[in-house]
């Protein structure tokens, strides 16, 4: 690691206080440096850290960014073609496809903290579920007068209940642009709240991922009450538009699948580009070596509140269009078991990668789907093995055995 041009070692400060003086280690660079804690000279980010992705990372980019896109075209494409050609993509593969790609913006959310800042959060279901509360509050507002009781102010659960006025939490969601807002914000601030008290007072490791756990267990016995005013145990379902679009119909389906992995992209290259900032560095550095960044003058908690909140965010958007694919939103998202699949997906597709997180949530959902179909007893069992095995065999999950491969075909 370089040094700075003084000669000095950039944690000698300290010690020249209490102890005498010895020699410097070696100088194996010289790099401009800047003034740190109790006058220290400290080199630059880019000379403490090395980049936490490189040129093989932009190739893999690259890569993602092209299957995808391919796919979002070729499975477009195949949908349009008439069912009898053995090519034809039905609406069901279509709209499951659609729900995969929302899991797997999820995973990219729990990959930016877990992967890239080493916070191992076990209640990011509460965030995806938060959004897609959203996303139902304004598909409810929309039914109108069409629901069981014609009732055109209240959800027809309101009704029921004996609801005589619509609760001043859900003014608001019949504009689609403030429910976008929400979707962003709500999620964004519980995150930013949590992470405020926990990050200053240094909450780490496997007491912060209880405490996240026990978050969105609470979160879930809340919304199973019918007197918070989302559904209850049945929650939020029976919707009917969707920007005065027909949620049935074979073509806004079609449209969410597409909306769906648009997203997937635009998180995709937002979080990579932040990763590879100076920011995305500093956060590797916090993961492998938190009190040396912290010692040398980074505001630690800053950044772990910054990627905290913005991945809450990415999985409040996820939940959001999850939510009108899949029909429904009940409490049962919240369930902590959900946050611990989501944290499977990602350590089985590789940590730390991004796309690996991507690999993981459609590869273990796919078989998720294919299991609970053929053997629905046995899903439990198959994705215990499939963790074991992949955790002994390929630590770095599927993608570090695929960058480890090229890295070594590369250097060949």
């Amino acid at each position: 690691m370089g040094r700075c041009h003084s000669g000095q070692d950039p944690g000698s400060g300290i010690s020249d206080h209490v102890h005498t003086k010895t020699s410097p280690r070696p100088v194996s660079a010289t790099r401009p440096c800047r003034r740190g804690p109790l006058n220290m000279k400290i080199p630059e980010t880019e000379d403490l850290f090395k980049p936490a992705r490189g040129q093989r990372s932009r190739r893999s980019t690259i890569v993602f960014v092209t299957v995808l896109i391919a796919m979002i075209v070729g499975v477009t494409l195949c949908n349009q073609l008439p069912a009898s050609n053995s090519l034809h993509i039905g609406n069901y593969m279509v709209t499951l496809l659609g729900k995969y790609l929302t899991y797997a913006i999820l995973a990219i959310s729990v990959d930016l903290v877990w992967g890239y800042l080493g916070i191992l959060s076990l209640g990011h279901a509460a965030f995806f579920a938060l959004g897609g509360y959203a996303m139902g509050m304004h598909l409810m507002r929309q039914i109108g007068d069409r629901g069981v009781y014609g009732n055109a102010e209240l959800p027809d659960f309101m009704v029921f209940l004996n609801w005589s006025e619509l609760p001043w939490y859900w003014m608001g969601f019949d504009s689609f642009a403030f429910t976008a807002l929400m979707i962003l914000l709500i999620p964004g601030l519980l995150a930013f709240l949590f992470g405020w008290f926990a990050f200053r007072s240094r909450v780490n490791g496997v007491y912060l991922s209880i405490i996240t756990q026990a978050l969105t267990y609470a979160l879930m016995l809340a919304f199973f009450r019918n007197e918070m005013g989302f559904g209850g145990n049945n929650g939020l379902t029976d919707f009917k538009d969707l920007l005065g679009f027909d949620l049935r119909s074979d073509d806004v389906r079609l449209g969410l699948f597409i909306a769906s992995g648009v997203a997937l992209l635009l998180v995709y290259l937002l979080c990579d580009m932040i990763l590879r900032s100076r920011l995305g560095k500093v956060a590797v550095a916090i993961r492998d070596a938190e009190d040396r960044t912290r010692f040398i003058g980074y505001r630690v908690e800053h950044v772990k509140l910054a990627l905290f909140t913005l991945s809450a965010m990415i999985a409040g958007l996820a939940g959001a269009l999850y939510v009108p694919q899949v029909g429904i939103i009940n409490p049962g998202e919240f369930a902590p078991l959900n946050s611990i699949e989501v944290v499977v997906w990602v350590a089985i597709g590789g940590r730390g990668t991004l796309f690996g997180a991507v690999l993981g949530a459609l590869g273990v959902n796919y078989a998720k789907t294919w299991f609970t179909g053929a053997y629905p007893e046995a899903w439990l069992f198959a994705l215990g093995l499939l963790f074991v095995v992949v955790t002994l065999l390929l630590p770095r999950g599927i993608a570090g055995r695929l960058l480890r491969k090229s890295s070594l075909q590369a250097g060949s």
